[in-house]
């Protein structure tokens, strides 16, 4: 597999990360970037980011999980932020993505893990929840999606995504939209989709950071494909996989909470979904957290770290 590596030099000095870098070898050749921060004997809390961006995203909220005793991983996906970058697109499918964060896990030897799951983080973390439910403990789902366009959805998404009566298929034209701007704008700069998708006005040296990761466009292939590989049909892989998930999530009955912003149109509708099917979403106490768009971790995530440790802290489970 060929790929590129962005050069360290790109990655010092940014504002509000000091963490220090960690890499896991992957059986491919490919090396996974992760920030590990806090106590080795602590609880382990899975940060888990999607597109376009990387672990600068918990920036805010790893620091505050250190402080309440947590192990704090916050791993950029293989294509992203200081992971490896193959450059062709074809390599970037949901399944090796999946792939490439049970390897990691398994190089960490992580058991009894929070995950906390935004955007593609979601059909990712989820789907290795999937496959190895007994890893997890609790989980945090937190503005994603796992798209199937099953035709039960209809109705309960802001952003309409189900299959009709007649076998055509409803999108919403913003969530098709977003899908062509991706592949349309000519210069790819994640900071940019970032501050679309905040309330508050990021600093330039923030959304520099963003764009750290891709000096030109051939570093790019990640964060252009997965816009393309959503499960907007029930043929597409991604909807096949969201699928099995759903069925696994469906027989989940460890502490799961949703903590979706008040200002993120496209996963609104999500959050009901996940409370209604997971048994363990069941009387939680789940969180609405206003003034934040879709990259709440930007707006509001002092917050979002002290309802992940509230959860966590209001939920003991008996670890295995």
């Amino acid at each position: 597999m060929r790929f590129l590596r962005t050069p360290d030099d790109l990655f010092s000095d940014l504002p509000g990360f000091p963490f220090a870098p960690h890499f896991v070898p992957l059986s491919d050749g490919l090396r996974m970037h992760h920030v590990d921060e806090g106590p080795r004997d602590g609880k382990a809390v899975l940060l888990l980011h999607g597109q376009p961006t990387w672990s600068y995203l918990y920036r805010k909220v790893i620091p505050v999980l250190v402080g309440h005793g947590y192990r704090v991983i916050a791993p950029d996906l293989i294509g992203f932020g200081r992971s490896d970058k193959p450059i062709r697109r074809t390599d970037h499918s949901v399944q090796a993505h999946t792939s490439w964060l049970l390897e990691l896990l398994d190089a960490l030897w992580l058991t009894d893990i929070t995950l906390v799951a935004q955007d593609w983080g979601g059909p990712f973390g989820l789907g290795i929840l999937a496959r190895s439910p007994e890893r997890f403990s609790w989980v945090v789902a937190t503005n994603t999606v796992l798209h199937t366009a099953d035709p039960s959805l209809a109705g309960q998404l802001n952003w309409a995504c189900h299959t009709m009566p007649d076998g055509s298929v409803s999108i919403a034209q913003t969530l098709l939209d977003y899908q062509r701007i991706t592949q349309e704008i000519v210069q790819f700069r994640p900071g940019l989709f970032v501050q679309g998708g905040t309330t508050t006005e990021l600093p330039d040296d923030v959304v520099a950071a963003y764009n750290a990761p891709f000096p030109e466009e051939s570093f790019c292939a990640g964060p252009r494909q997965l816009p393309l590989l959503m499960g907007l049909t029930q043929a597409s892989t991604c909807a096949r996989q969201n699928k099995r998930t759903l069925k696994a999530l469906e027989a989940f009955d460890r502490p799961f909470l949703t903590a979706f912003s008040d200002g993120d149109p496209s996963t609104q509708g999500w959050e009901r979904f996940f409370q209604e099917h997971v048994p363990g979403a069941a009387d939680q106490s789940h969180v609405v957290i206003e003034g934040a768009g879709h990259f709440l971790q930007e707006d509001q995530g002092d917050e979002l770290a002290d309802v992940i440790h509230r959860f966590i802290a209001a939920n003991p489970v008996q670890v295995r």
